[in-house]
């Protein structure tokens, strides 16, 4: 992953949290719905957070399942560090730097879950992940990614980033944090949701779905069924 996107959410990683809800119109909702497929019948599950930033989802769960086996990796060491802050010194959660497209996870995983990181890689590596987040779920686990998807033409996406620039600019965030988002999201890679279903299925995935989408932003399930 680009070196550029490190430098970009380290030099946000204090800001992170208290910008989400004025940079995400729908976030009860976006998150909510993520947070709802989590769902398991183990009160410990192993979970695996890809691009975790400074476990902002990751705490979600953790207060469903207070017991669970927490992976958190980012490329961003700061994001680390304020995930690190978060959870104190909870013996349940692993925290890892690194790429996580080229790194060696010890699954299995109950579920893998991802909030706005995906969409930074190229359409060729979400598909190559997609078949490594196949692997290391164990059957019956799930794949829950909370992202943003790109519209059907380029003219939906003028009007999903007209839209929400209206509502970032009238939500109070200040003028500087405004400008710091607009220049993250210069490096989105969005993919449309059709194409981001189809990969799922040929990673192997057999029950994929797009359950939420408000413009841009999109919550994809996916689940490994028993072999």
């Amino acid at each position: 992953m680009n070196l550029y996107i490190k430098q970009l959410f380290d030099s946000n990683a204090s800001h992170y949290d208290p910008e989400r809800r004025q940079l995400i119109p729908c976030f009860d909702d976006f998150y909510g719905m993520a947070l709802s497929l989590v769902e398991s019948d183990n009160p410990a599950p192993r979970i695996l957070d890809l691009g975790a930033g400074t476990g902002l989802f990751s705490a979600m769960v953790l207060q469903k399942y207070p017991d669970a086996h927490l992976t958190l990796v980012d490329l961003s060491d700061k994001m680390m560090e304020a995930a690190q802050a978060r959870f104190h010194q909870n013996p349940n959660i692993e925290y890892i730097v690194a790429d996580y497209t080229a790194y060696d996870f010890q699954g299995p995983y109950d579920f893998v879950i991802s909030s706005l990181s995906i969409h930074h890689l190229t359409h060729p590596l979400k598909q190559q992940l997609f078949f490594r987040i196949h692997h290391l779920l164990q059957d019956g686990g799930s794949f829950i990614n909370a992202d943003q998807a790109a519209g059907h033409t380029p003219q939906a996406d003028a009007y999903y980033r007209k839209r929400w620039l209206k509502s970032v600019y009238g939500s109070g965030l200040a003028e500087a944090s405004i400008q710091a988002s607009i220049k993250r999201r210069e490096l989105d890679i969005n993919a449309k949701p059709e194409a981001q279903l189809n990969w799922l299925k040929q990673a192997g995935f057999t029950d994929v779905d797009c359950v939420y989408k408000n413009f841009e932003f999109a919550v994809f399930y996916a689940r490994k069924h028993n072999e």
